[in-house]
């Protein structure tokens, strides 16, 4: 005859897994709209926007429907978005001039933003490679490789730019060494004490960027570009510390892993070597993969969207740049 004694357990683990509030009273790790970065991409002319084939739902703006964007990412509680810039191939050469002109398309874009929604934090990527013909984030030198200082000059002039458009957090995404003291020392003399750098500490040479190559254009010449002469090596977690180690001496005021999903084990390295707030770039490829198998009906869209975004607000980091995030936080309204 069968009893109803069970086995003698005095912690079951499953009485705090019982009911959804059981549930959420115990839960460990709460992802928030105010977590969330929504990148966005601008481009030159009128008109609707273009979408991006590789990136369901991703558009190019142009600055007046960015600017109507801008809007509508800020009424949904989002805090900041990160704007990218896609020039024309005809205003690229091989030094990236066009960074800082002043008929550049992003300092339009960040002006028109401001102006739209001046309390949303507008952070600005510092690179070259959507200016340079070939497509590198910096200035070649004889030999095909990118020379480290002449590029720091560079990024440090266009980091000033931005700041005097109105960006309030400069990104440099280059990784050239001493570029974050040099940007730094640039902006102060400038008078930008105020803006603060985000540095792209740990941004590896990964194969999930080519949406986003596709997204700005920066991949039309030789695709994929070969930057592991500059980009971390994905073998590596010291040497990811290491940067952040730098960055931080150097003055940054927040630090990035990129990407974010296949570099979890970096972000919690780095959550535990720095006190500085800490930013994950959920890249183009890994929102690519989650859309093309849940369009395949392979995977559930939503709760593989959001368990990927929750892995990576467990994982250490403080805020998330995602494609998701204005769905995201349609969802947690």
């Amino acid at each position: 005859m069968a009893t109803n004694a069970g086995i003698n357990l005095v912690r079951r683990m499953r009485r705090n897994r019982g009911t959804p509030s059981i549930r959420s009273l115990v839960r460990e790790t709460v992802l928030r709209t105010e977590d969330l970065i929504q990148p966005l991409f601008v481009r030159s002319g009128e008109g609707d926007p273009d979408p991006v084939a590789s990136m369901p739902g991703v558009v190019r703006h142009t600055v007046t429907t960015l600017a109507e964007e801008c809007r509508k990412v800020a009424g949904l509680g989002i805090p900041a978005v990160a704007l990218f810039p896609r020039i024309e191939p005809s205003l690229k050469d091989s030094t990236g001039t066009h960074a800082t002109d002043p008929a550049n398309v992003l300092f339009a874009a960040i002006r028109a933003v401001k102006k739209a929604v001046p309390g949303l934090t507008l952070i600005v990527d510092v690179a070259l490679d959507p200016y340079t013909d070939h497509g590198h984030d910096g200035i070649l030198d004889g030999k095909g490789s990118i020379e480290n200082d002449s590029t720091v000059e560079a990024l440090s002039r266009l980091a000033v730019a931005q700041a005097e458009a109105g960006a309030d957090i400069v990104a440099p995404s280059d990784m050239m060494d001493g570029r974050v003291r040099a940007i730094r020392t640039a902006l102060d003399a400038a008078g930008h004490q105020g803006v603060s750098i985000l540095a792209y500490s740990a941004k590896y040479a990964s194969a999930f960027y080519g949406p986003f190559r596709d997204a700005v254009g920066s991949g039309e010449v030789s695709a994929p570009l070969d930057k592991r002469t500059y980009q971390m090596d994905p073998a590596n977690v010291r040497e990811a510390v290491l940067e952040v180690q730098l960055d931080e001496q150097e003055g940054a005021d927040m630090v990035m892993v990129k990407p974010a999903g296949p570099y979890l084990d970096v972000v919690r390295a780095i959550r535990e070597a720095t006190d500085l707030p800490l930013a994950a770039y959920q890249v183009s490829g890994e929102y690519a993969q989650i859309h093309a198998a849940a369009k395949l009906g392979w995977l559930d869209y939503v709760s593989t969207r959001d368990e990927a975004l929750l892995a990576i607000k467990r994982a250490g980091a403080d805020m998330i740049l995602t494609y998701f995030a204005a769905e995201v936080a349609e969802s947690l309204r």
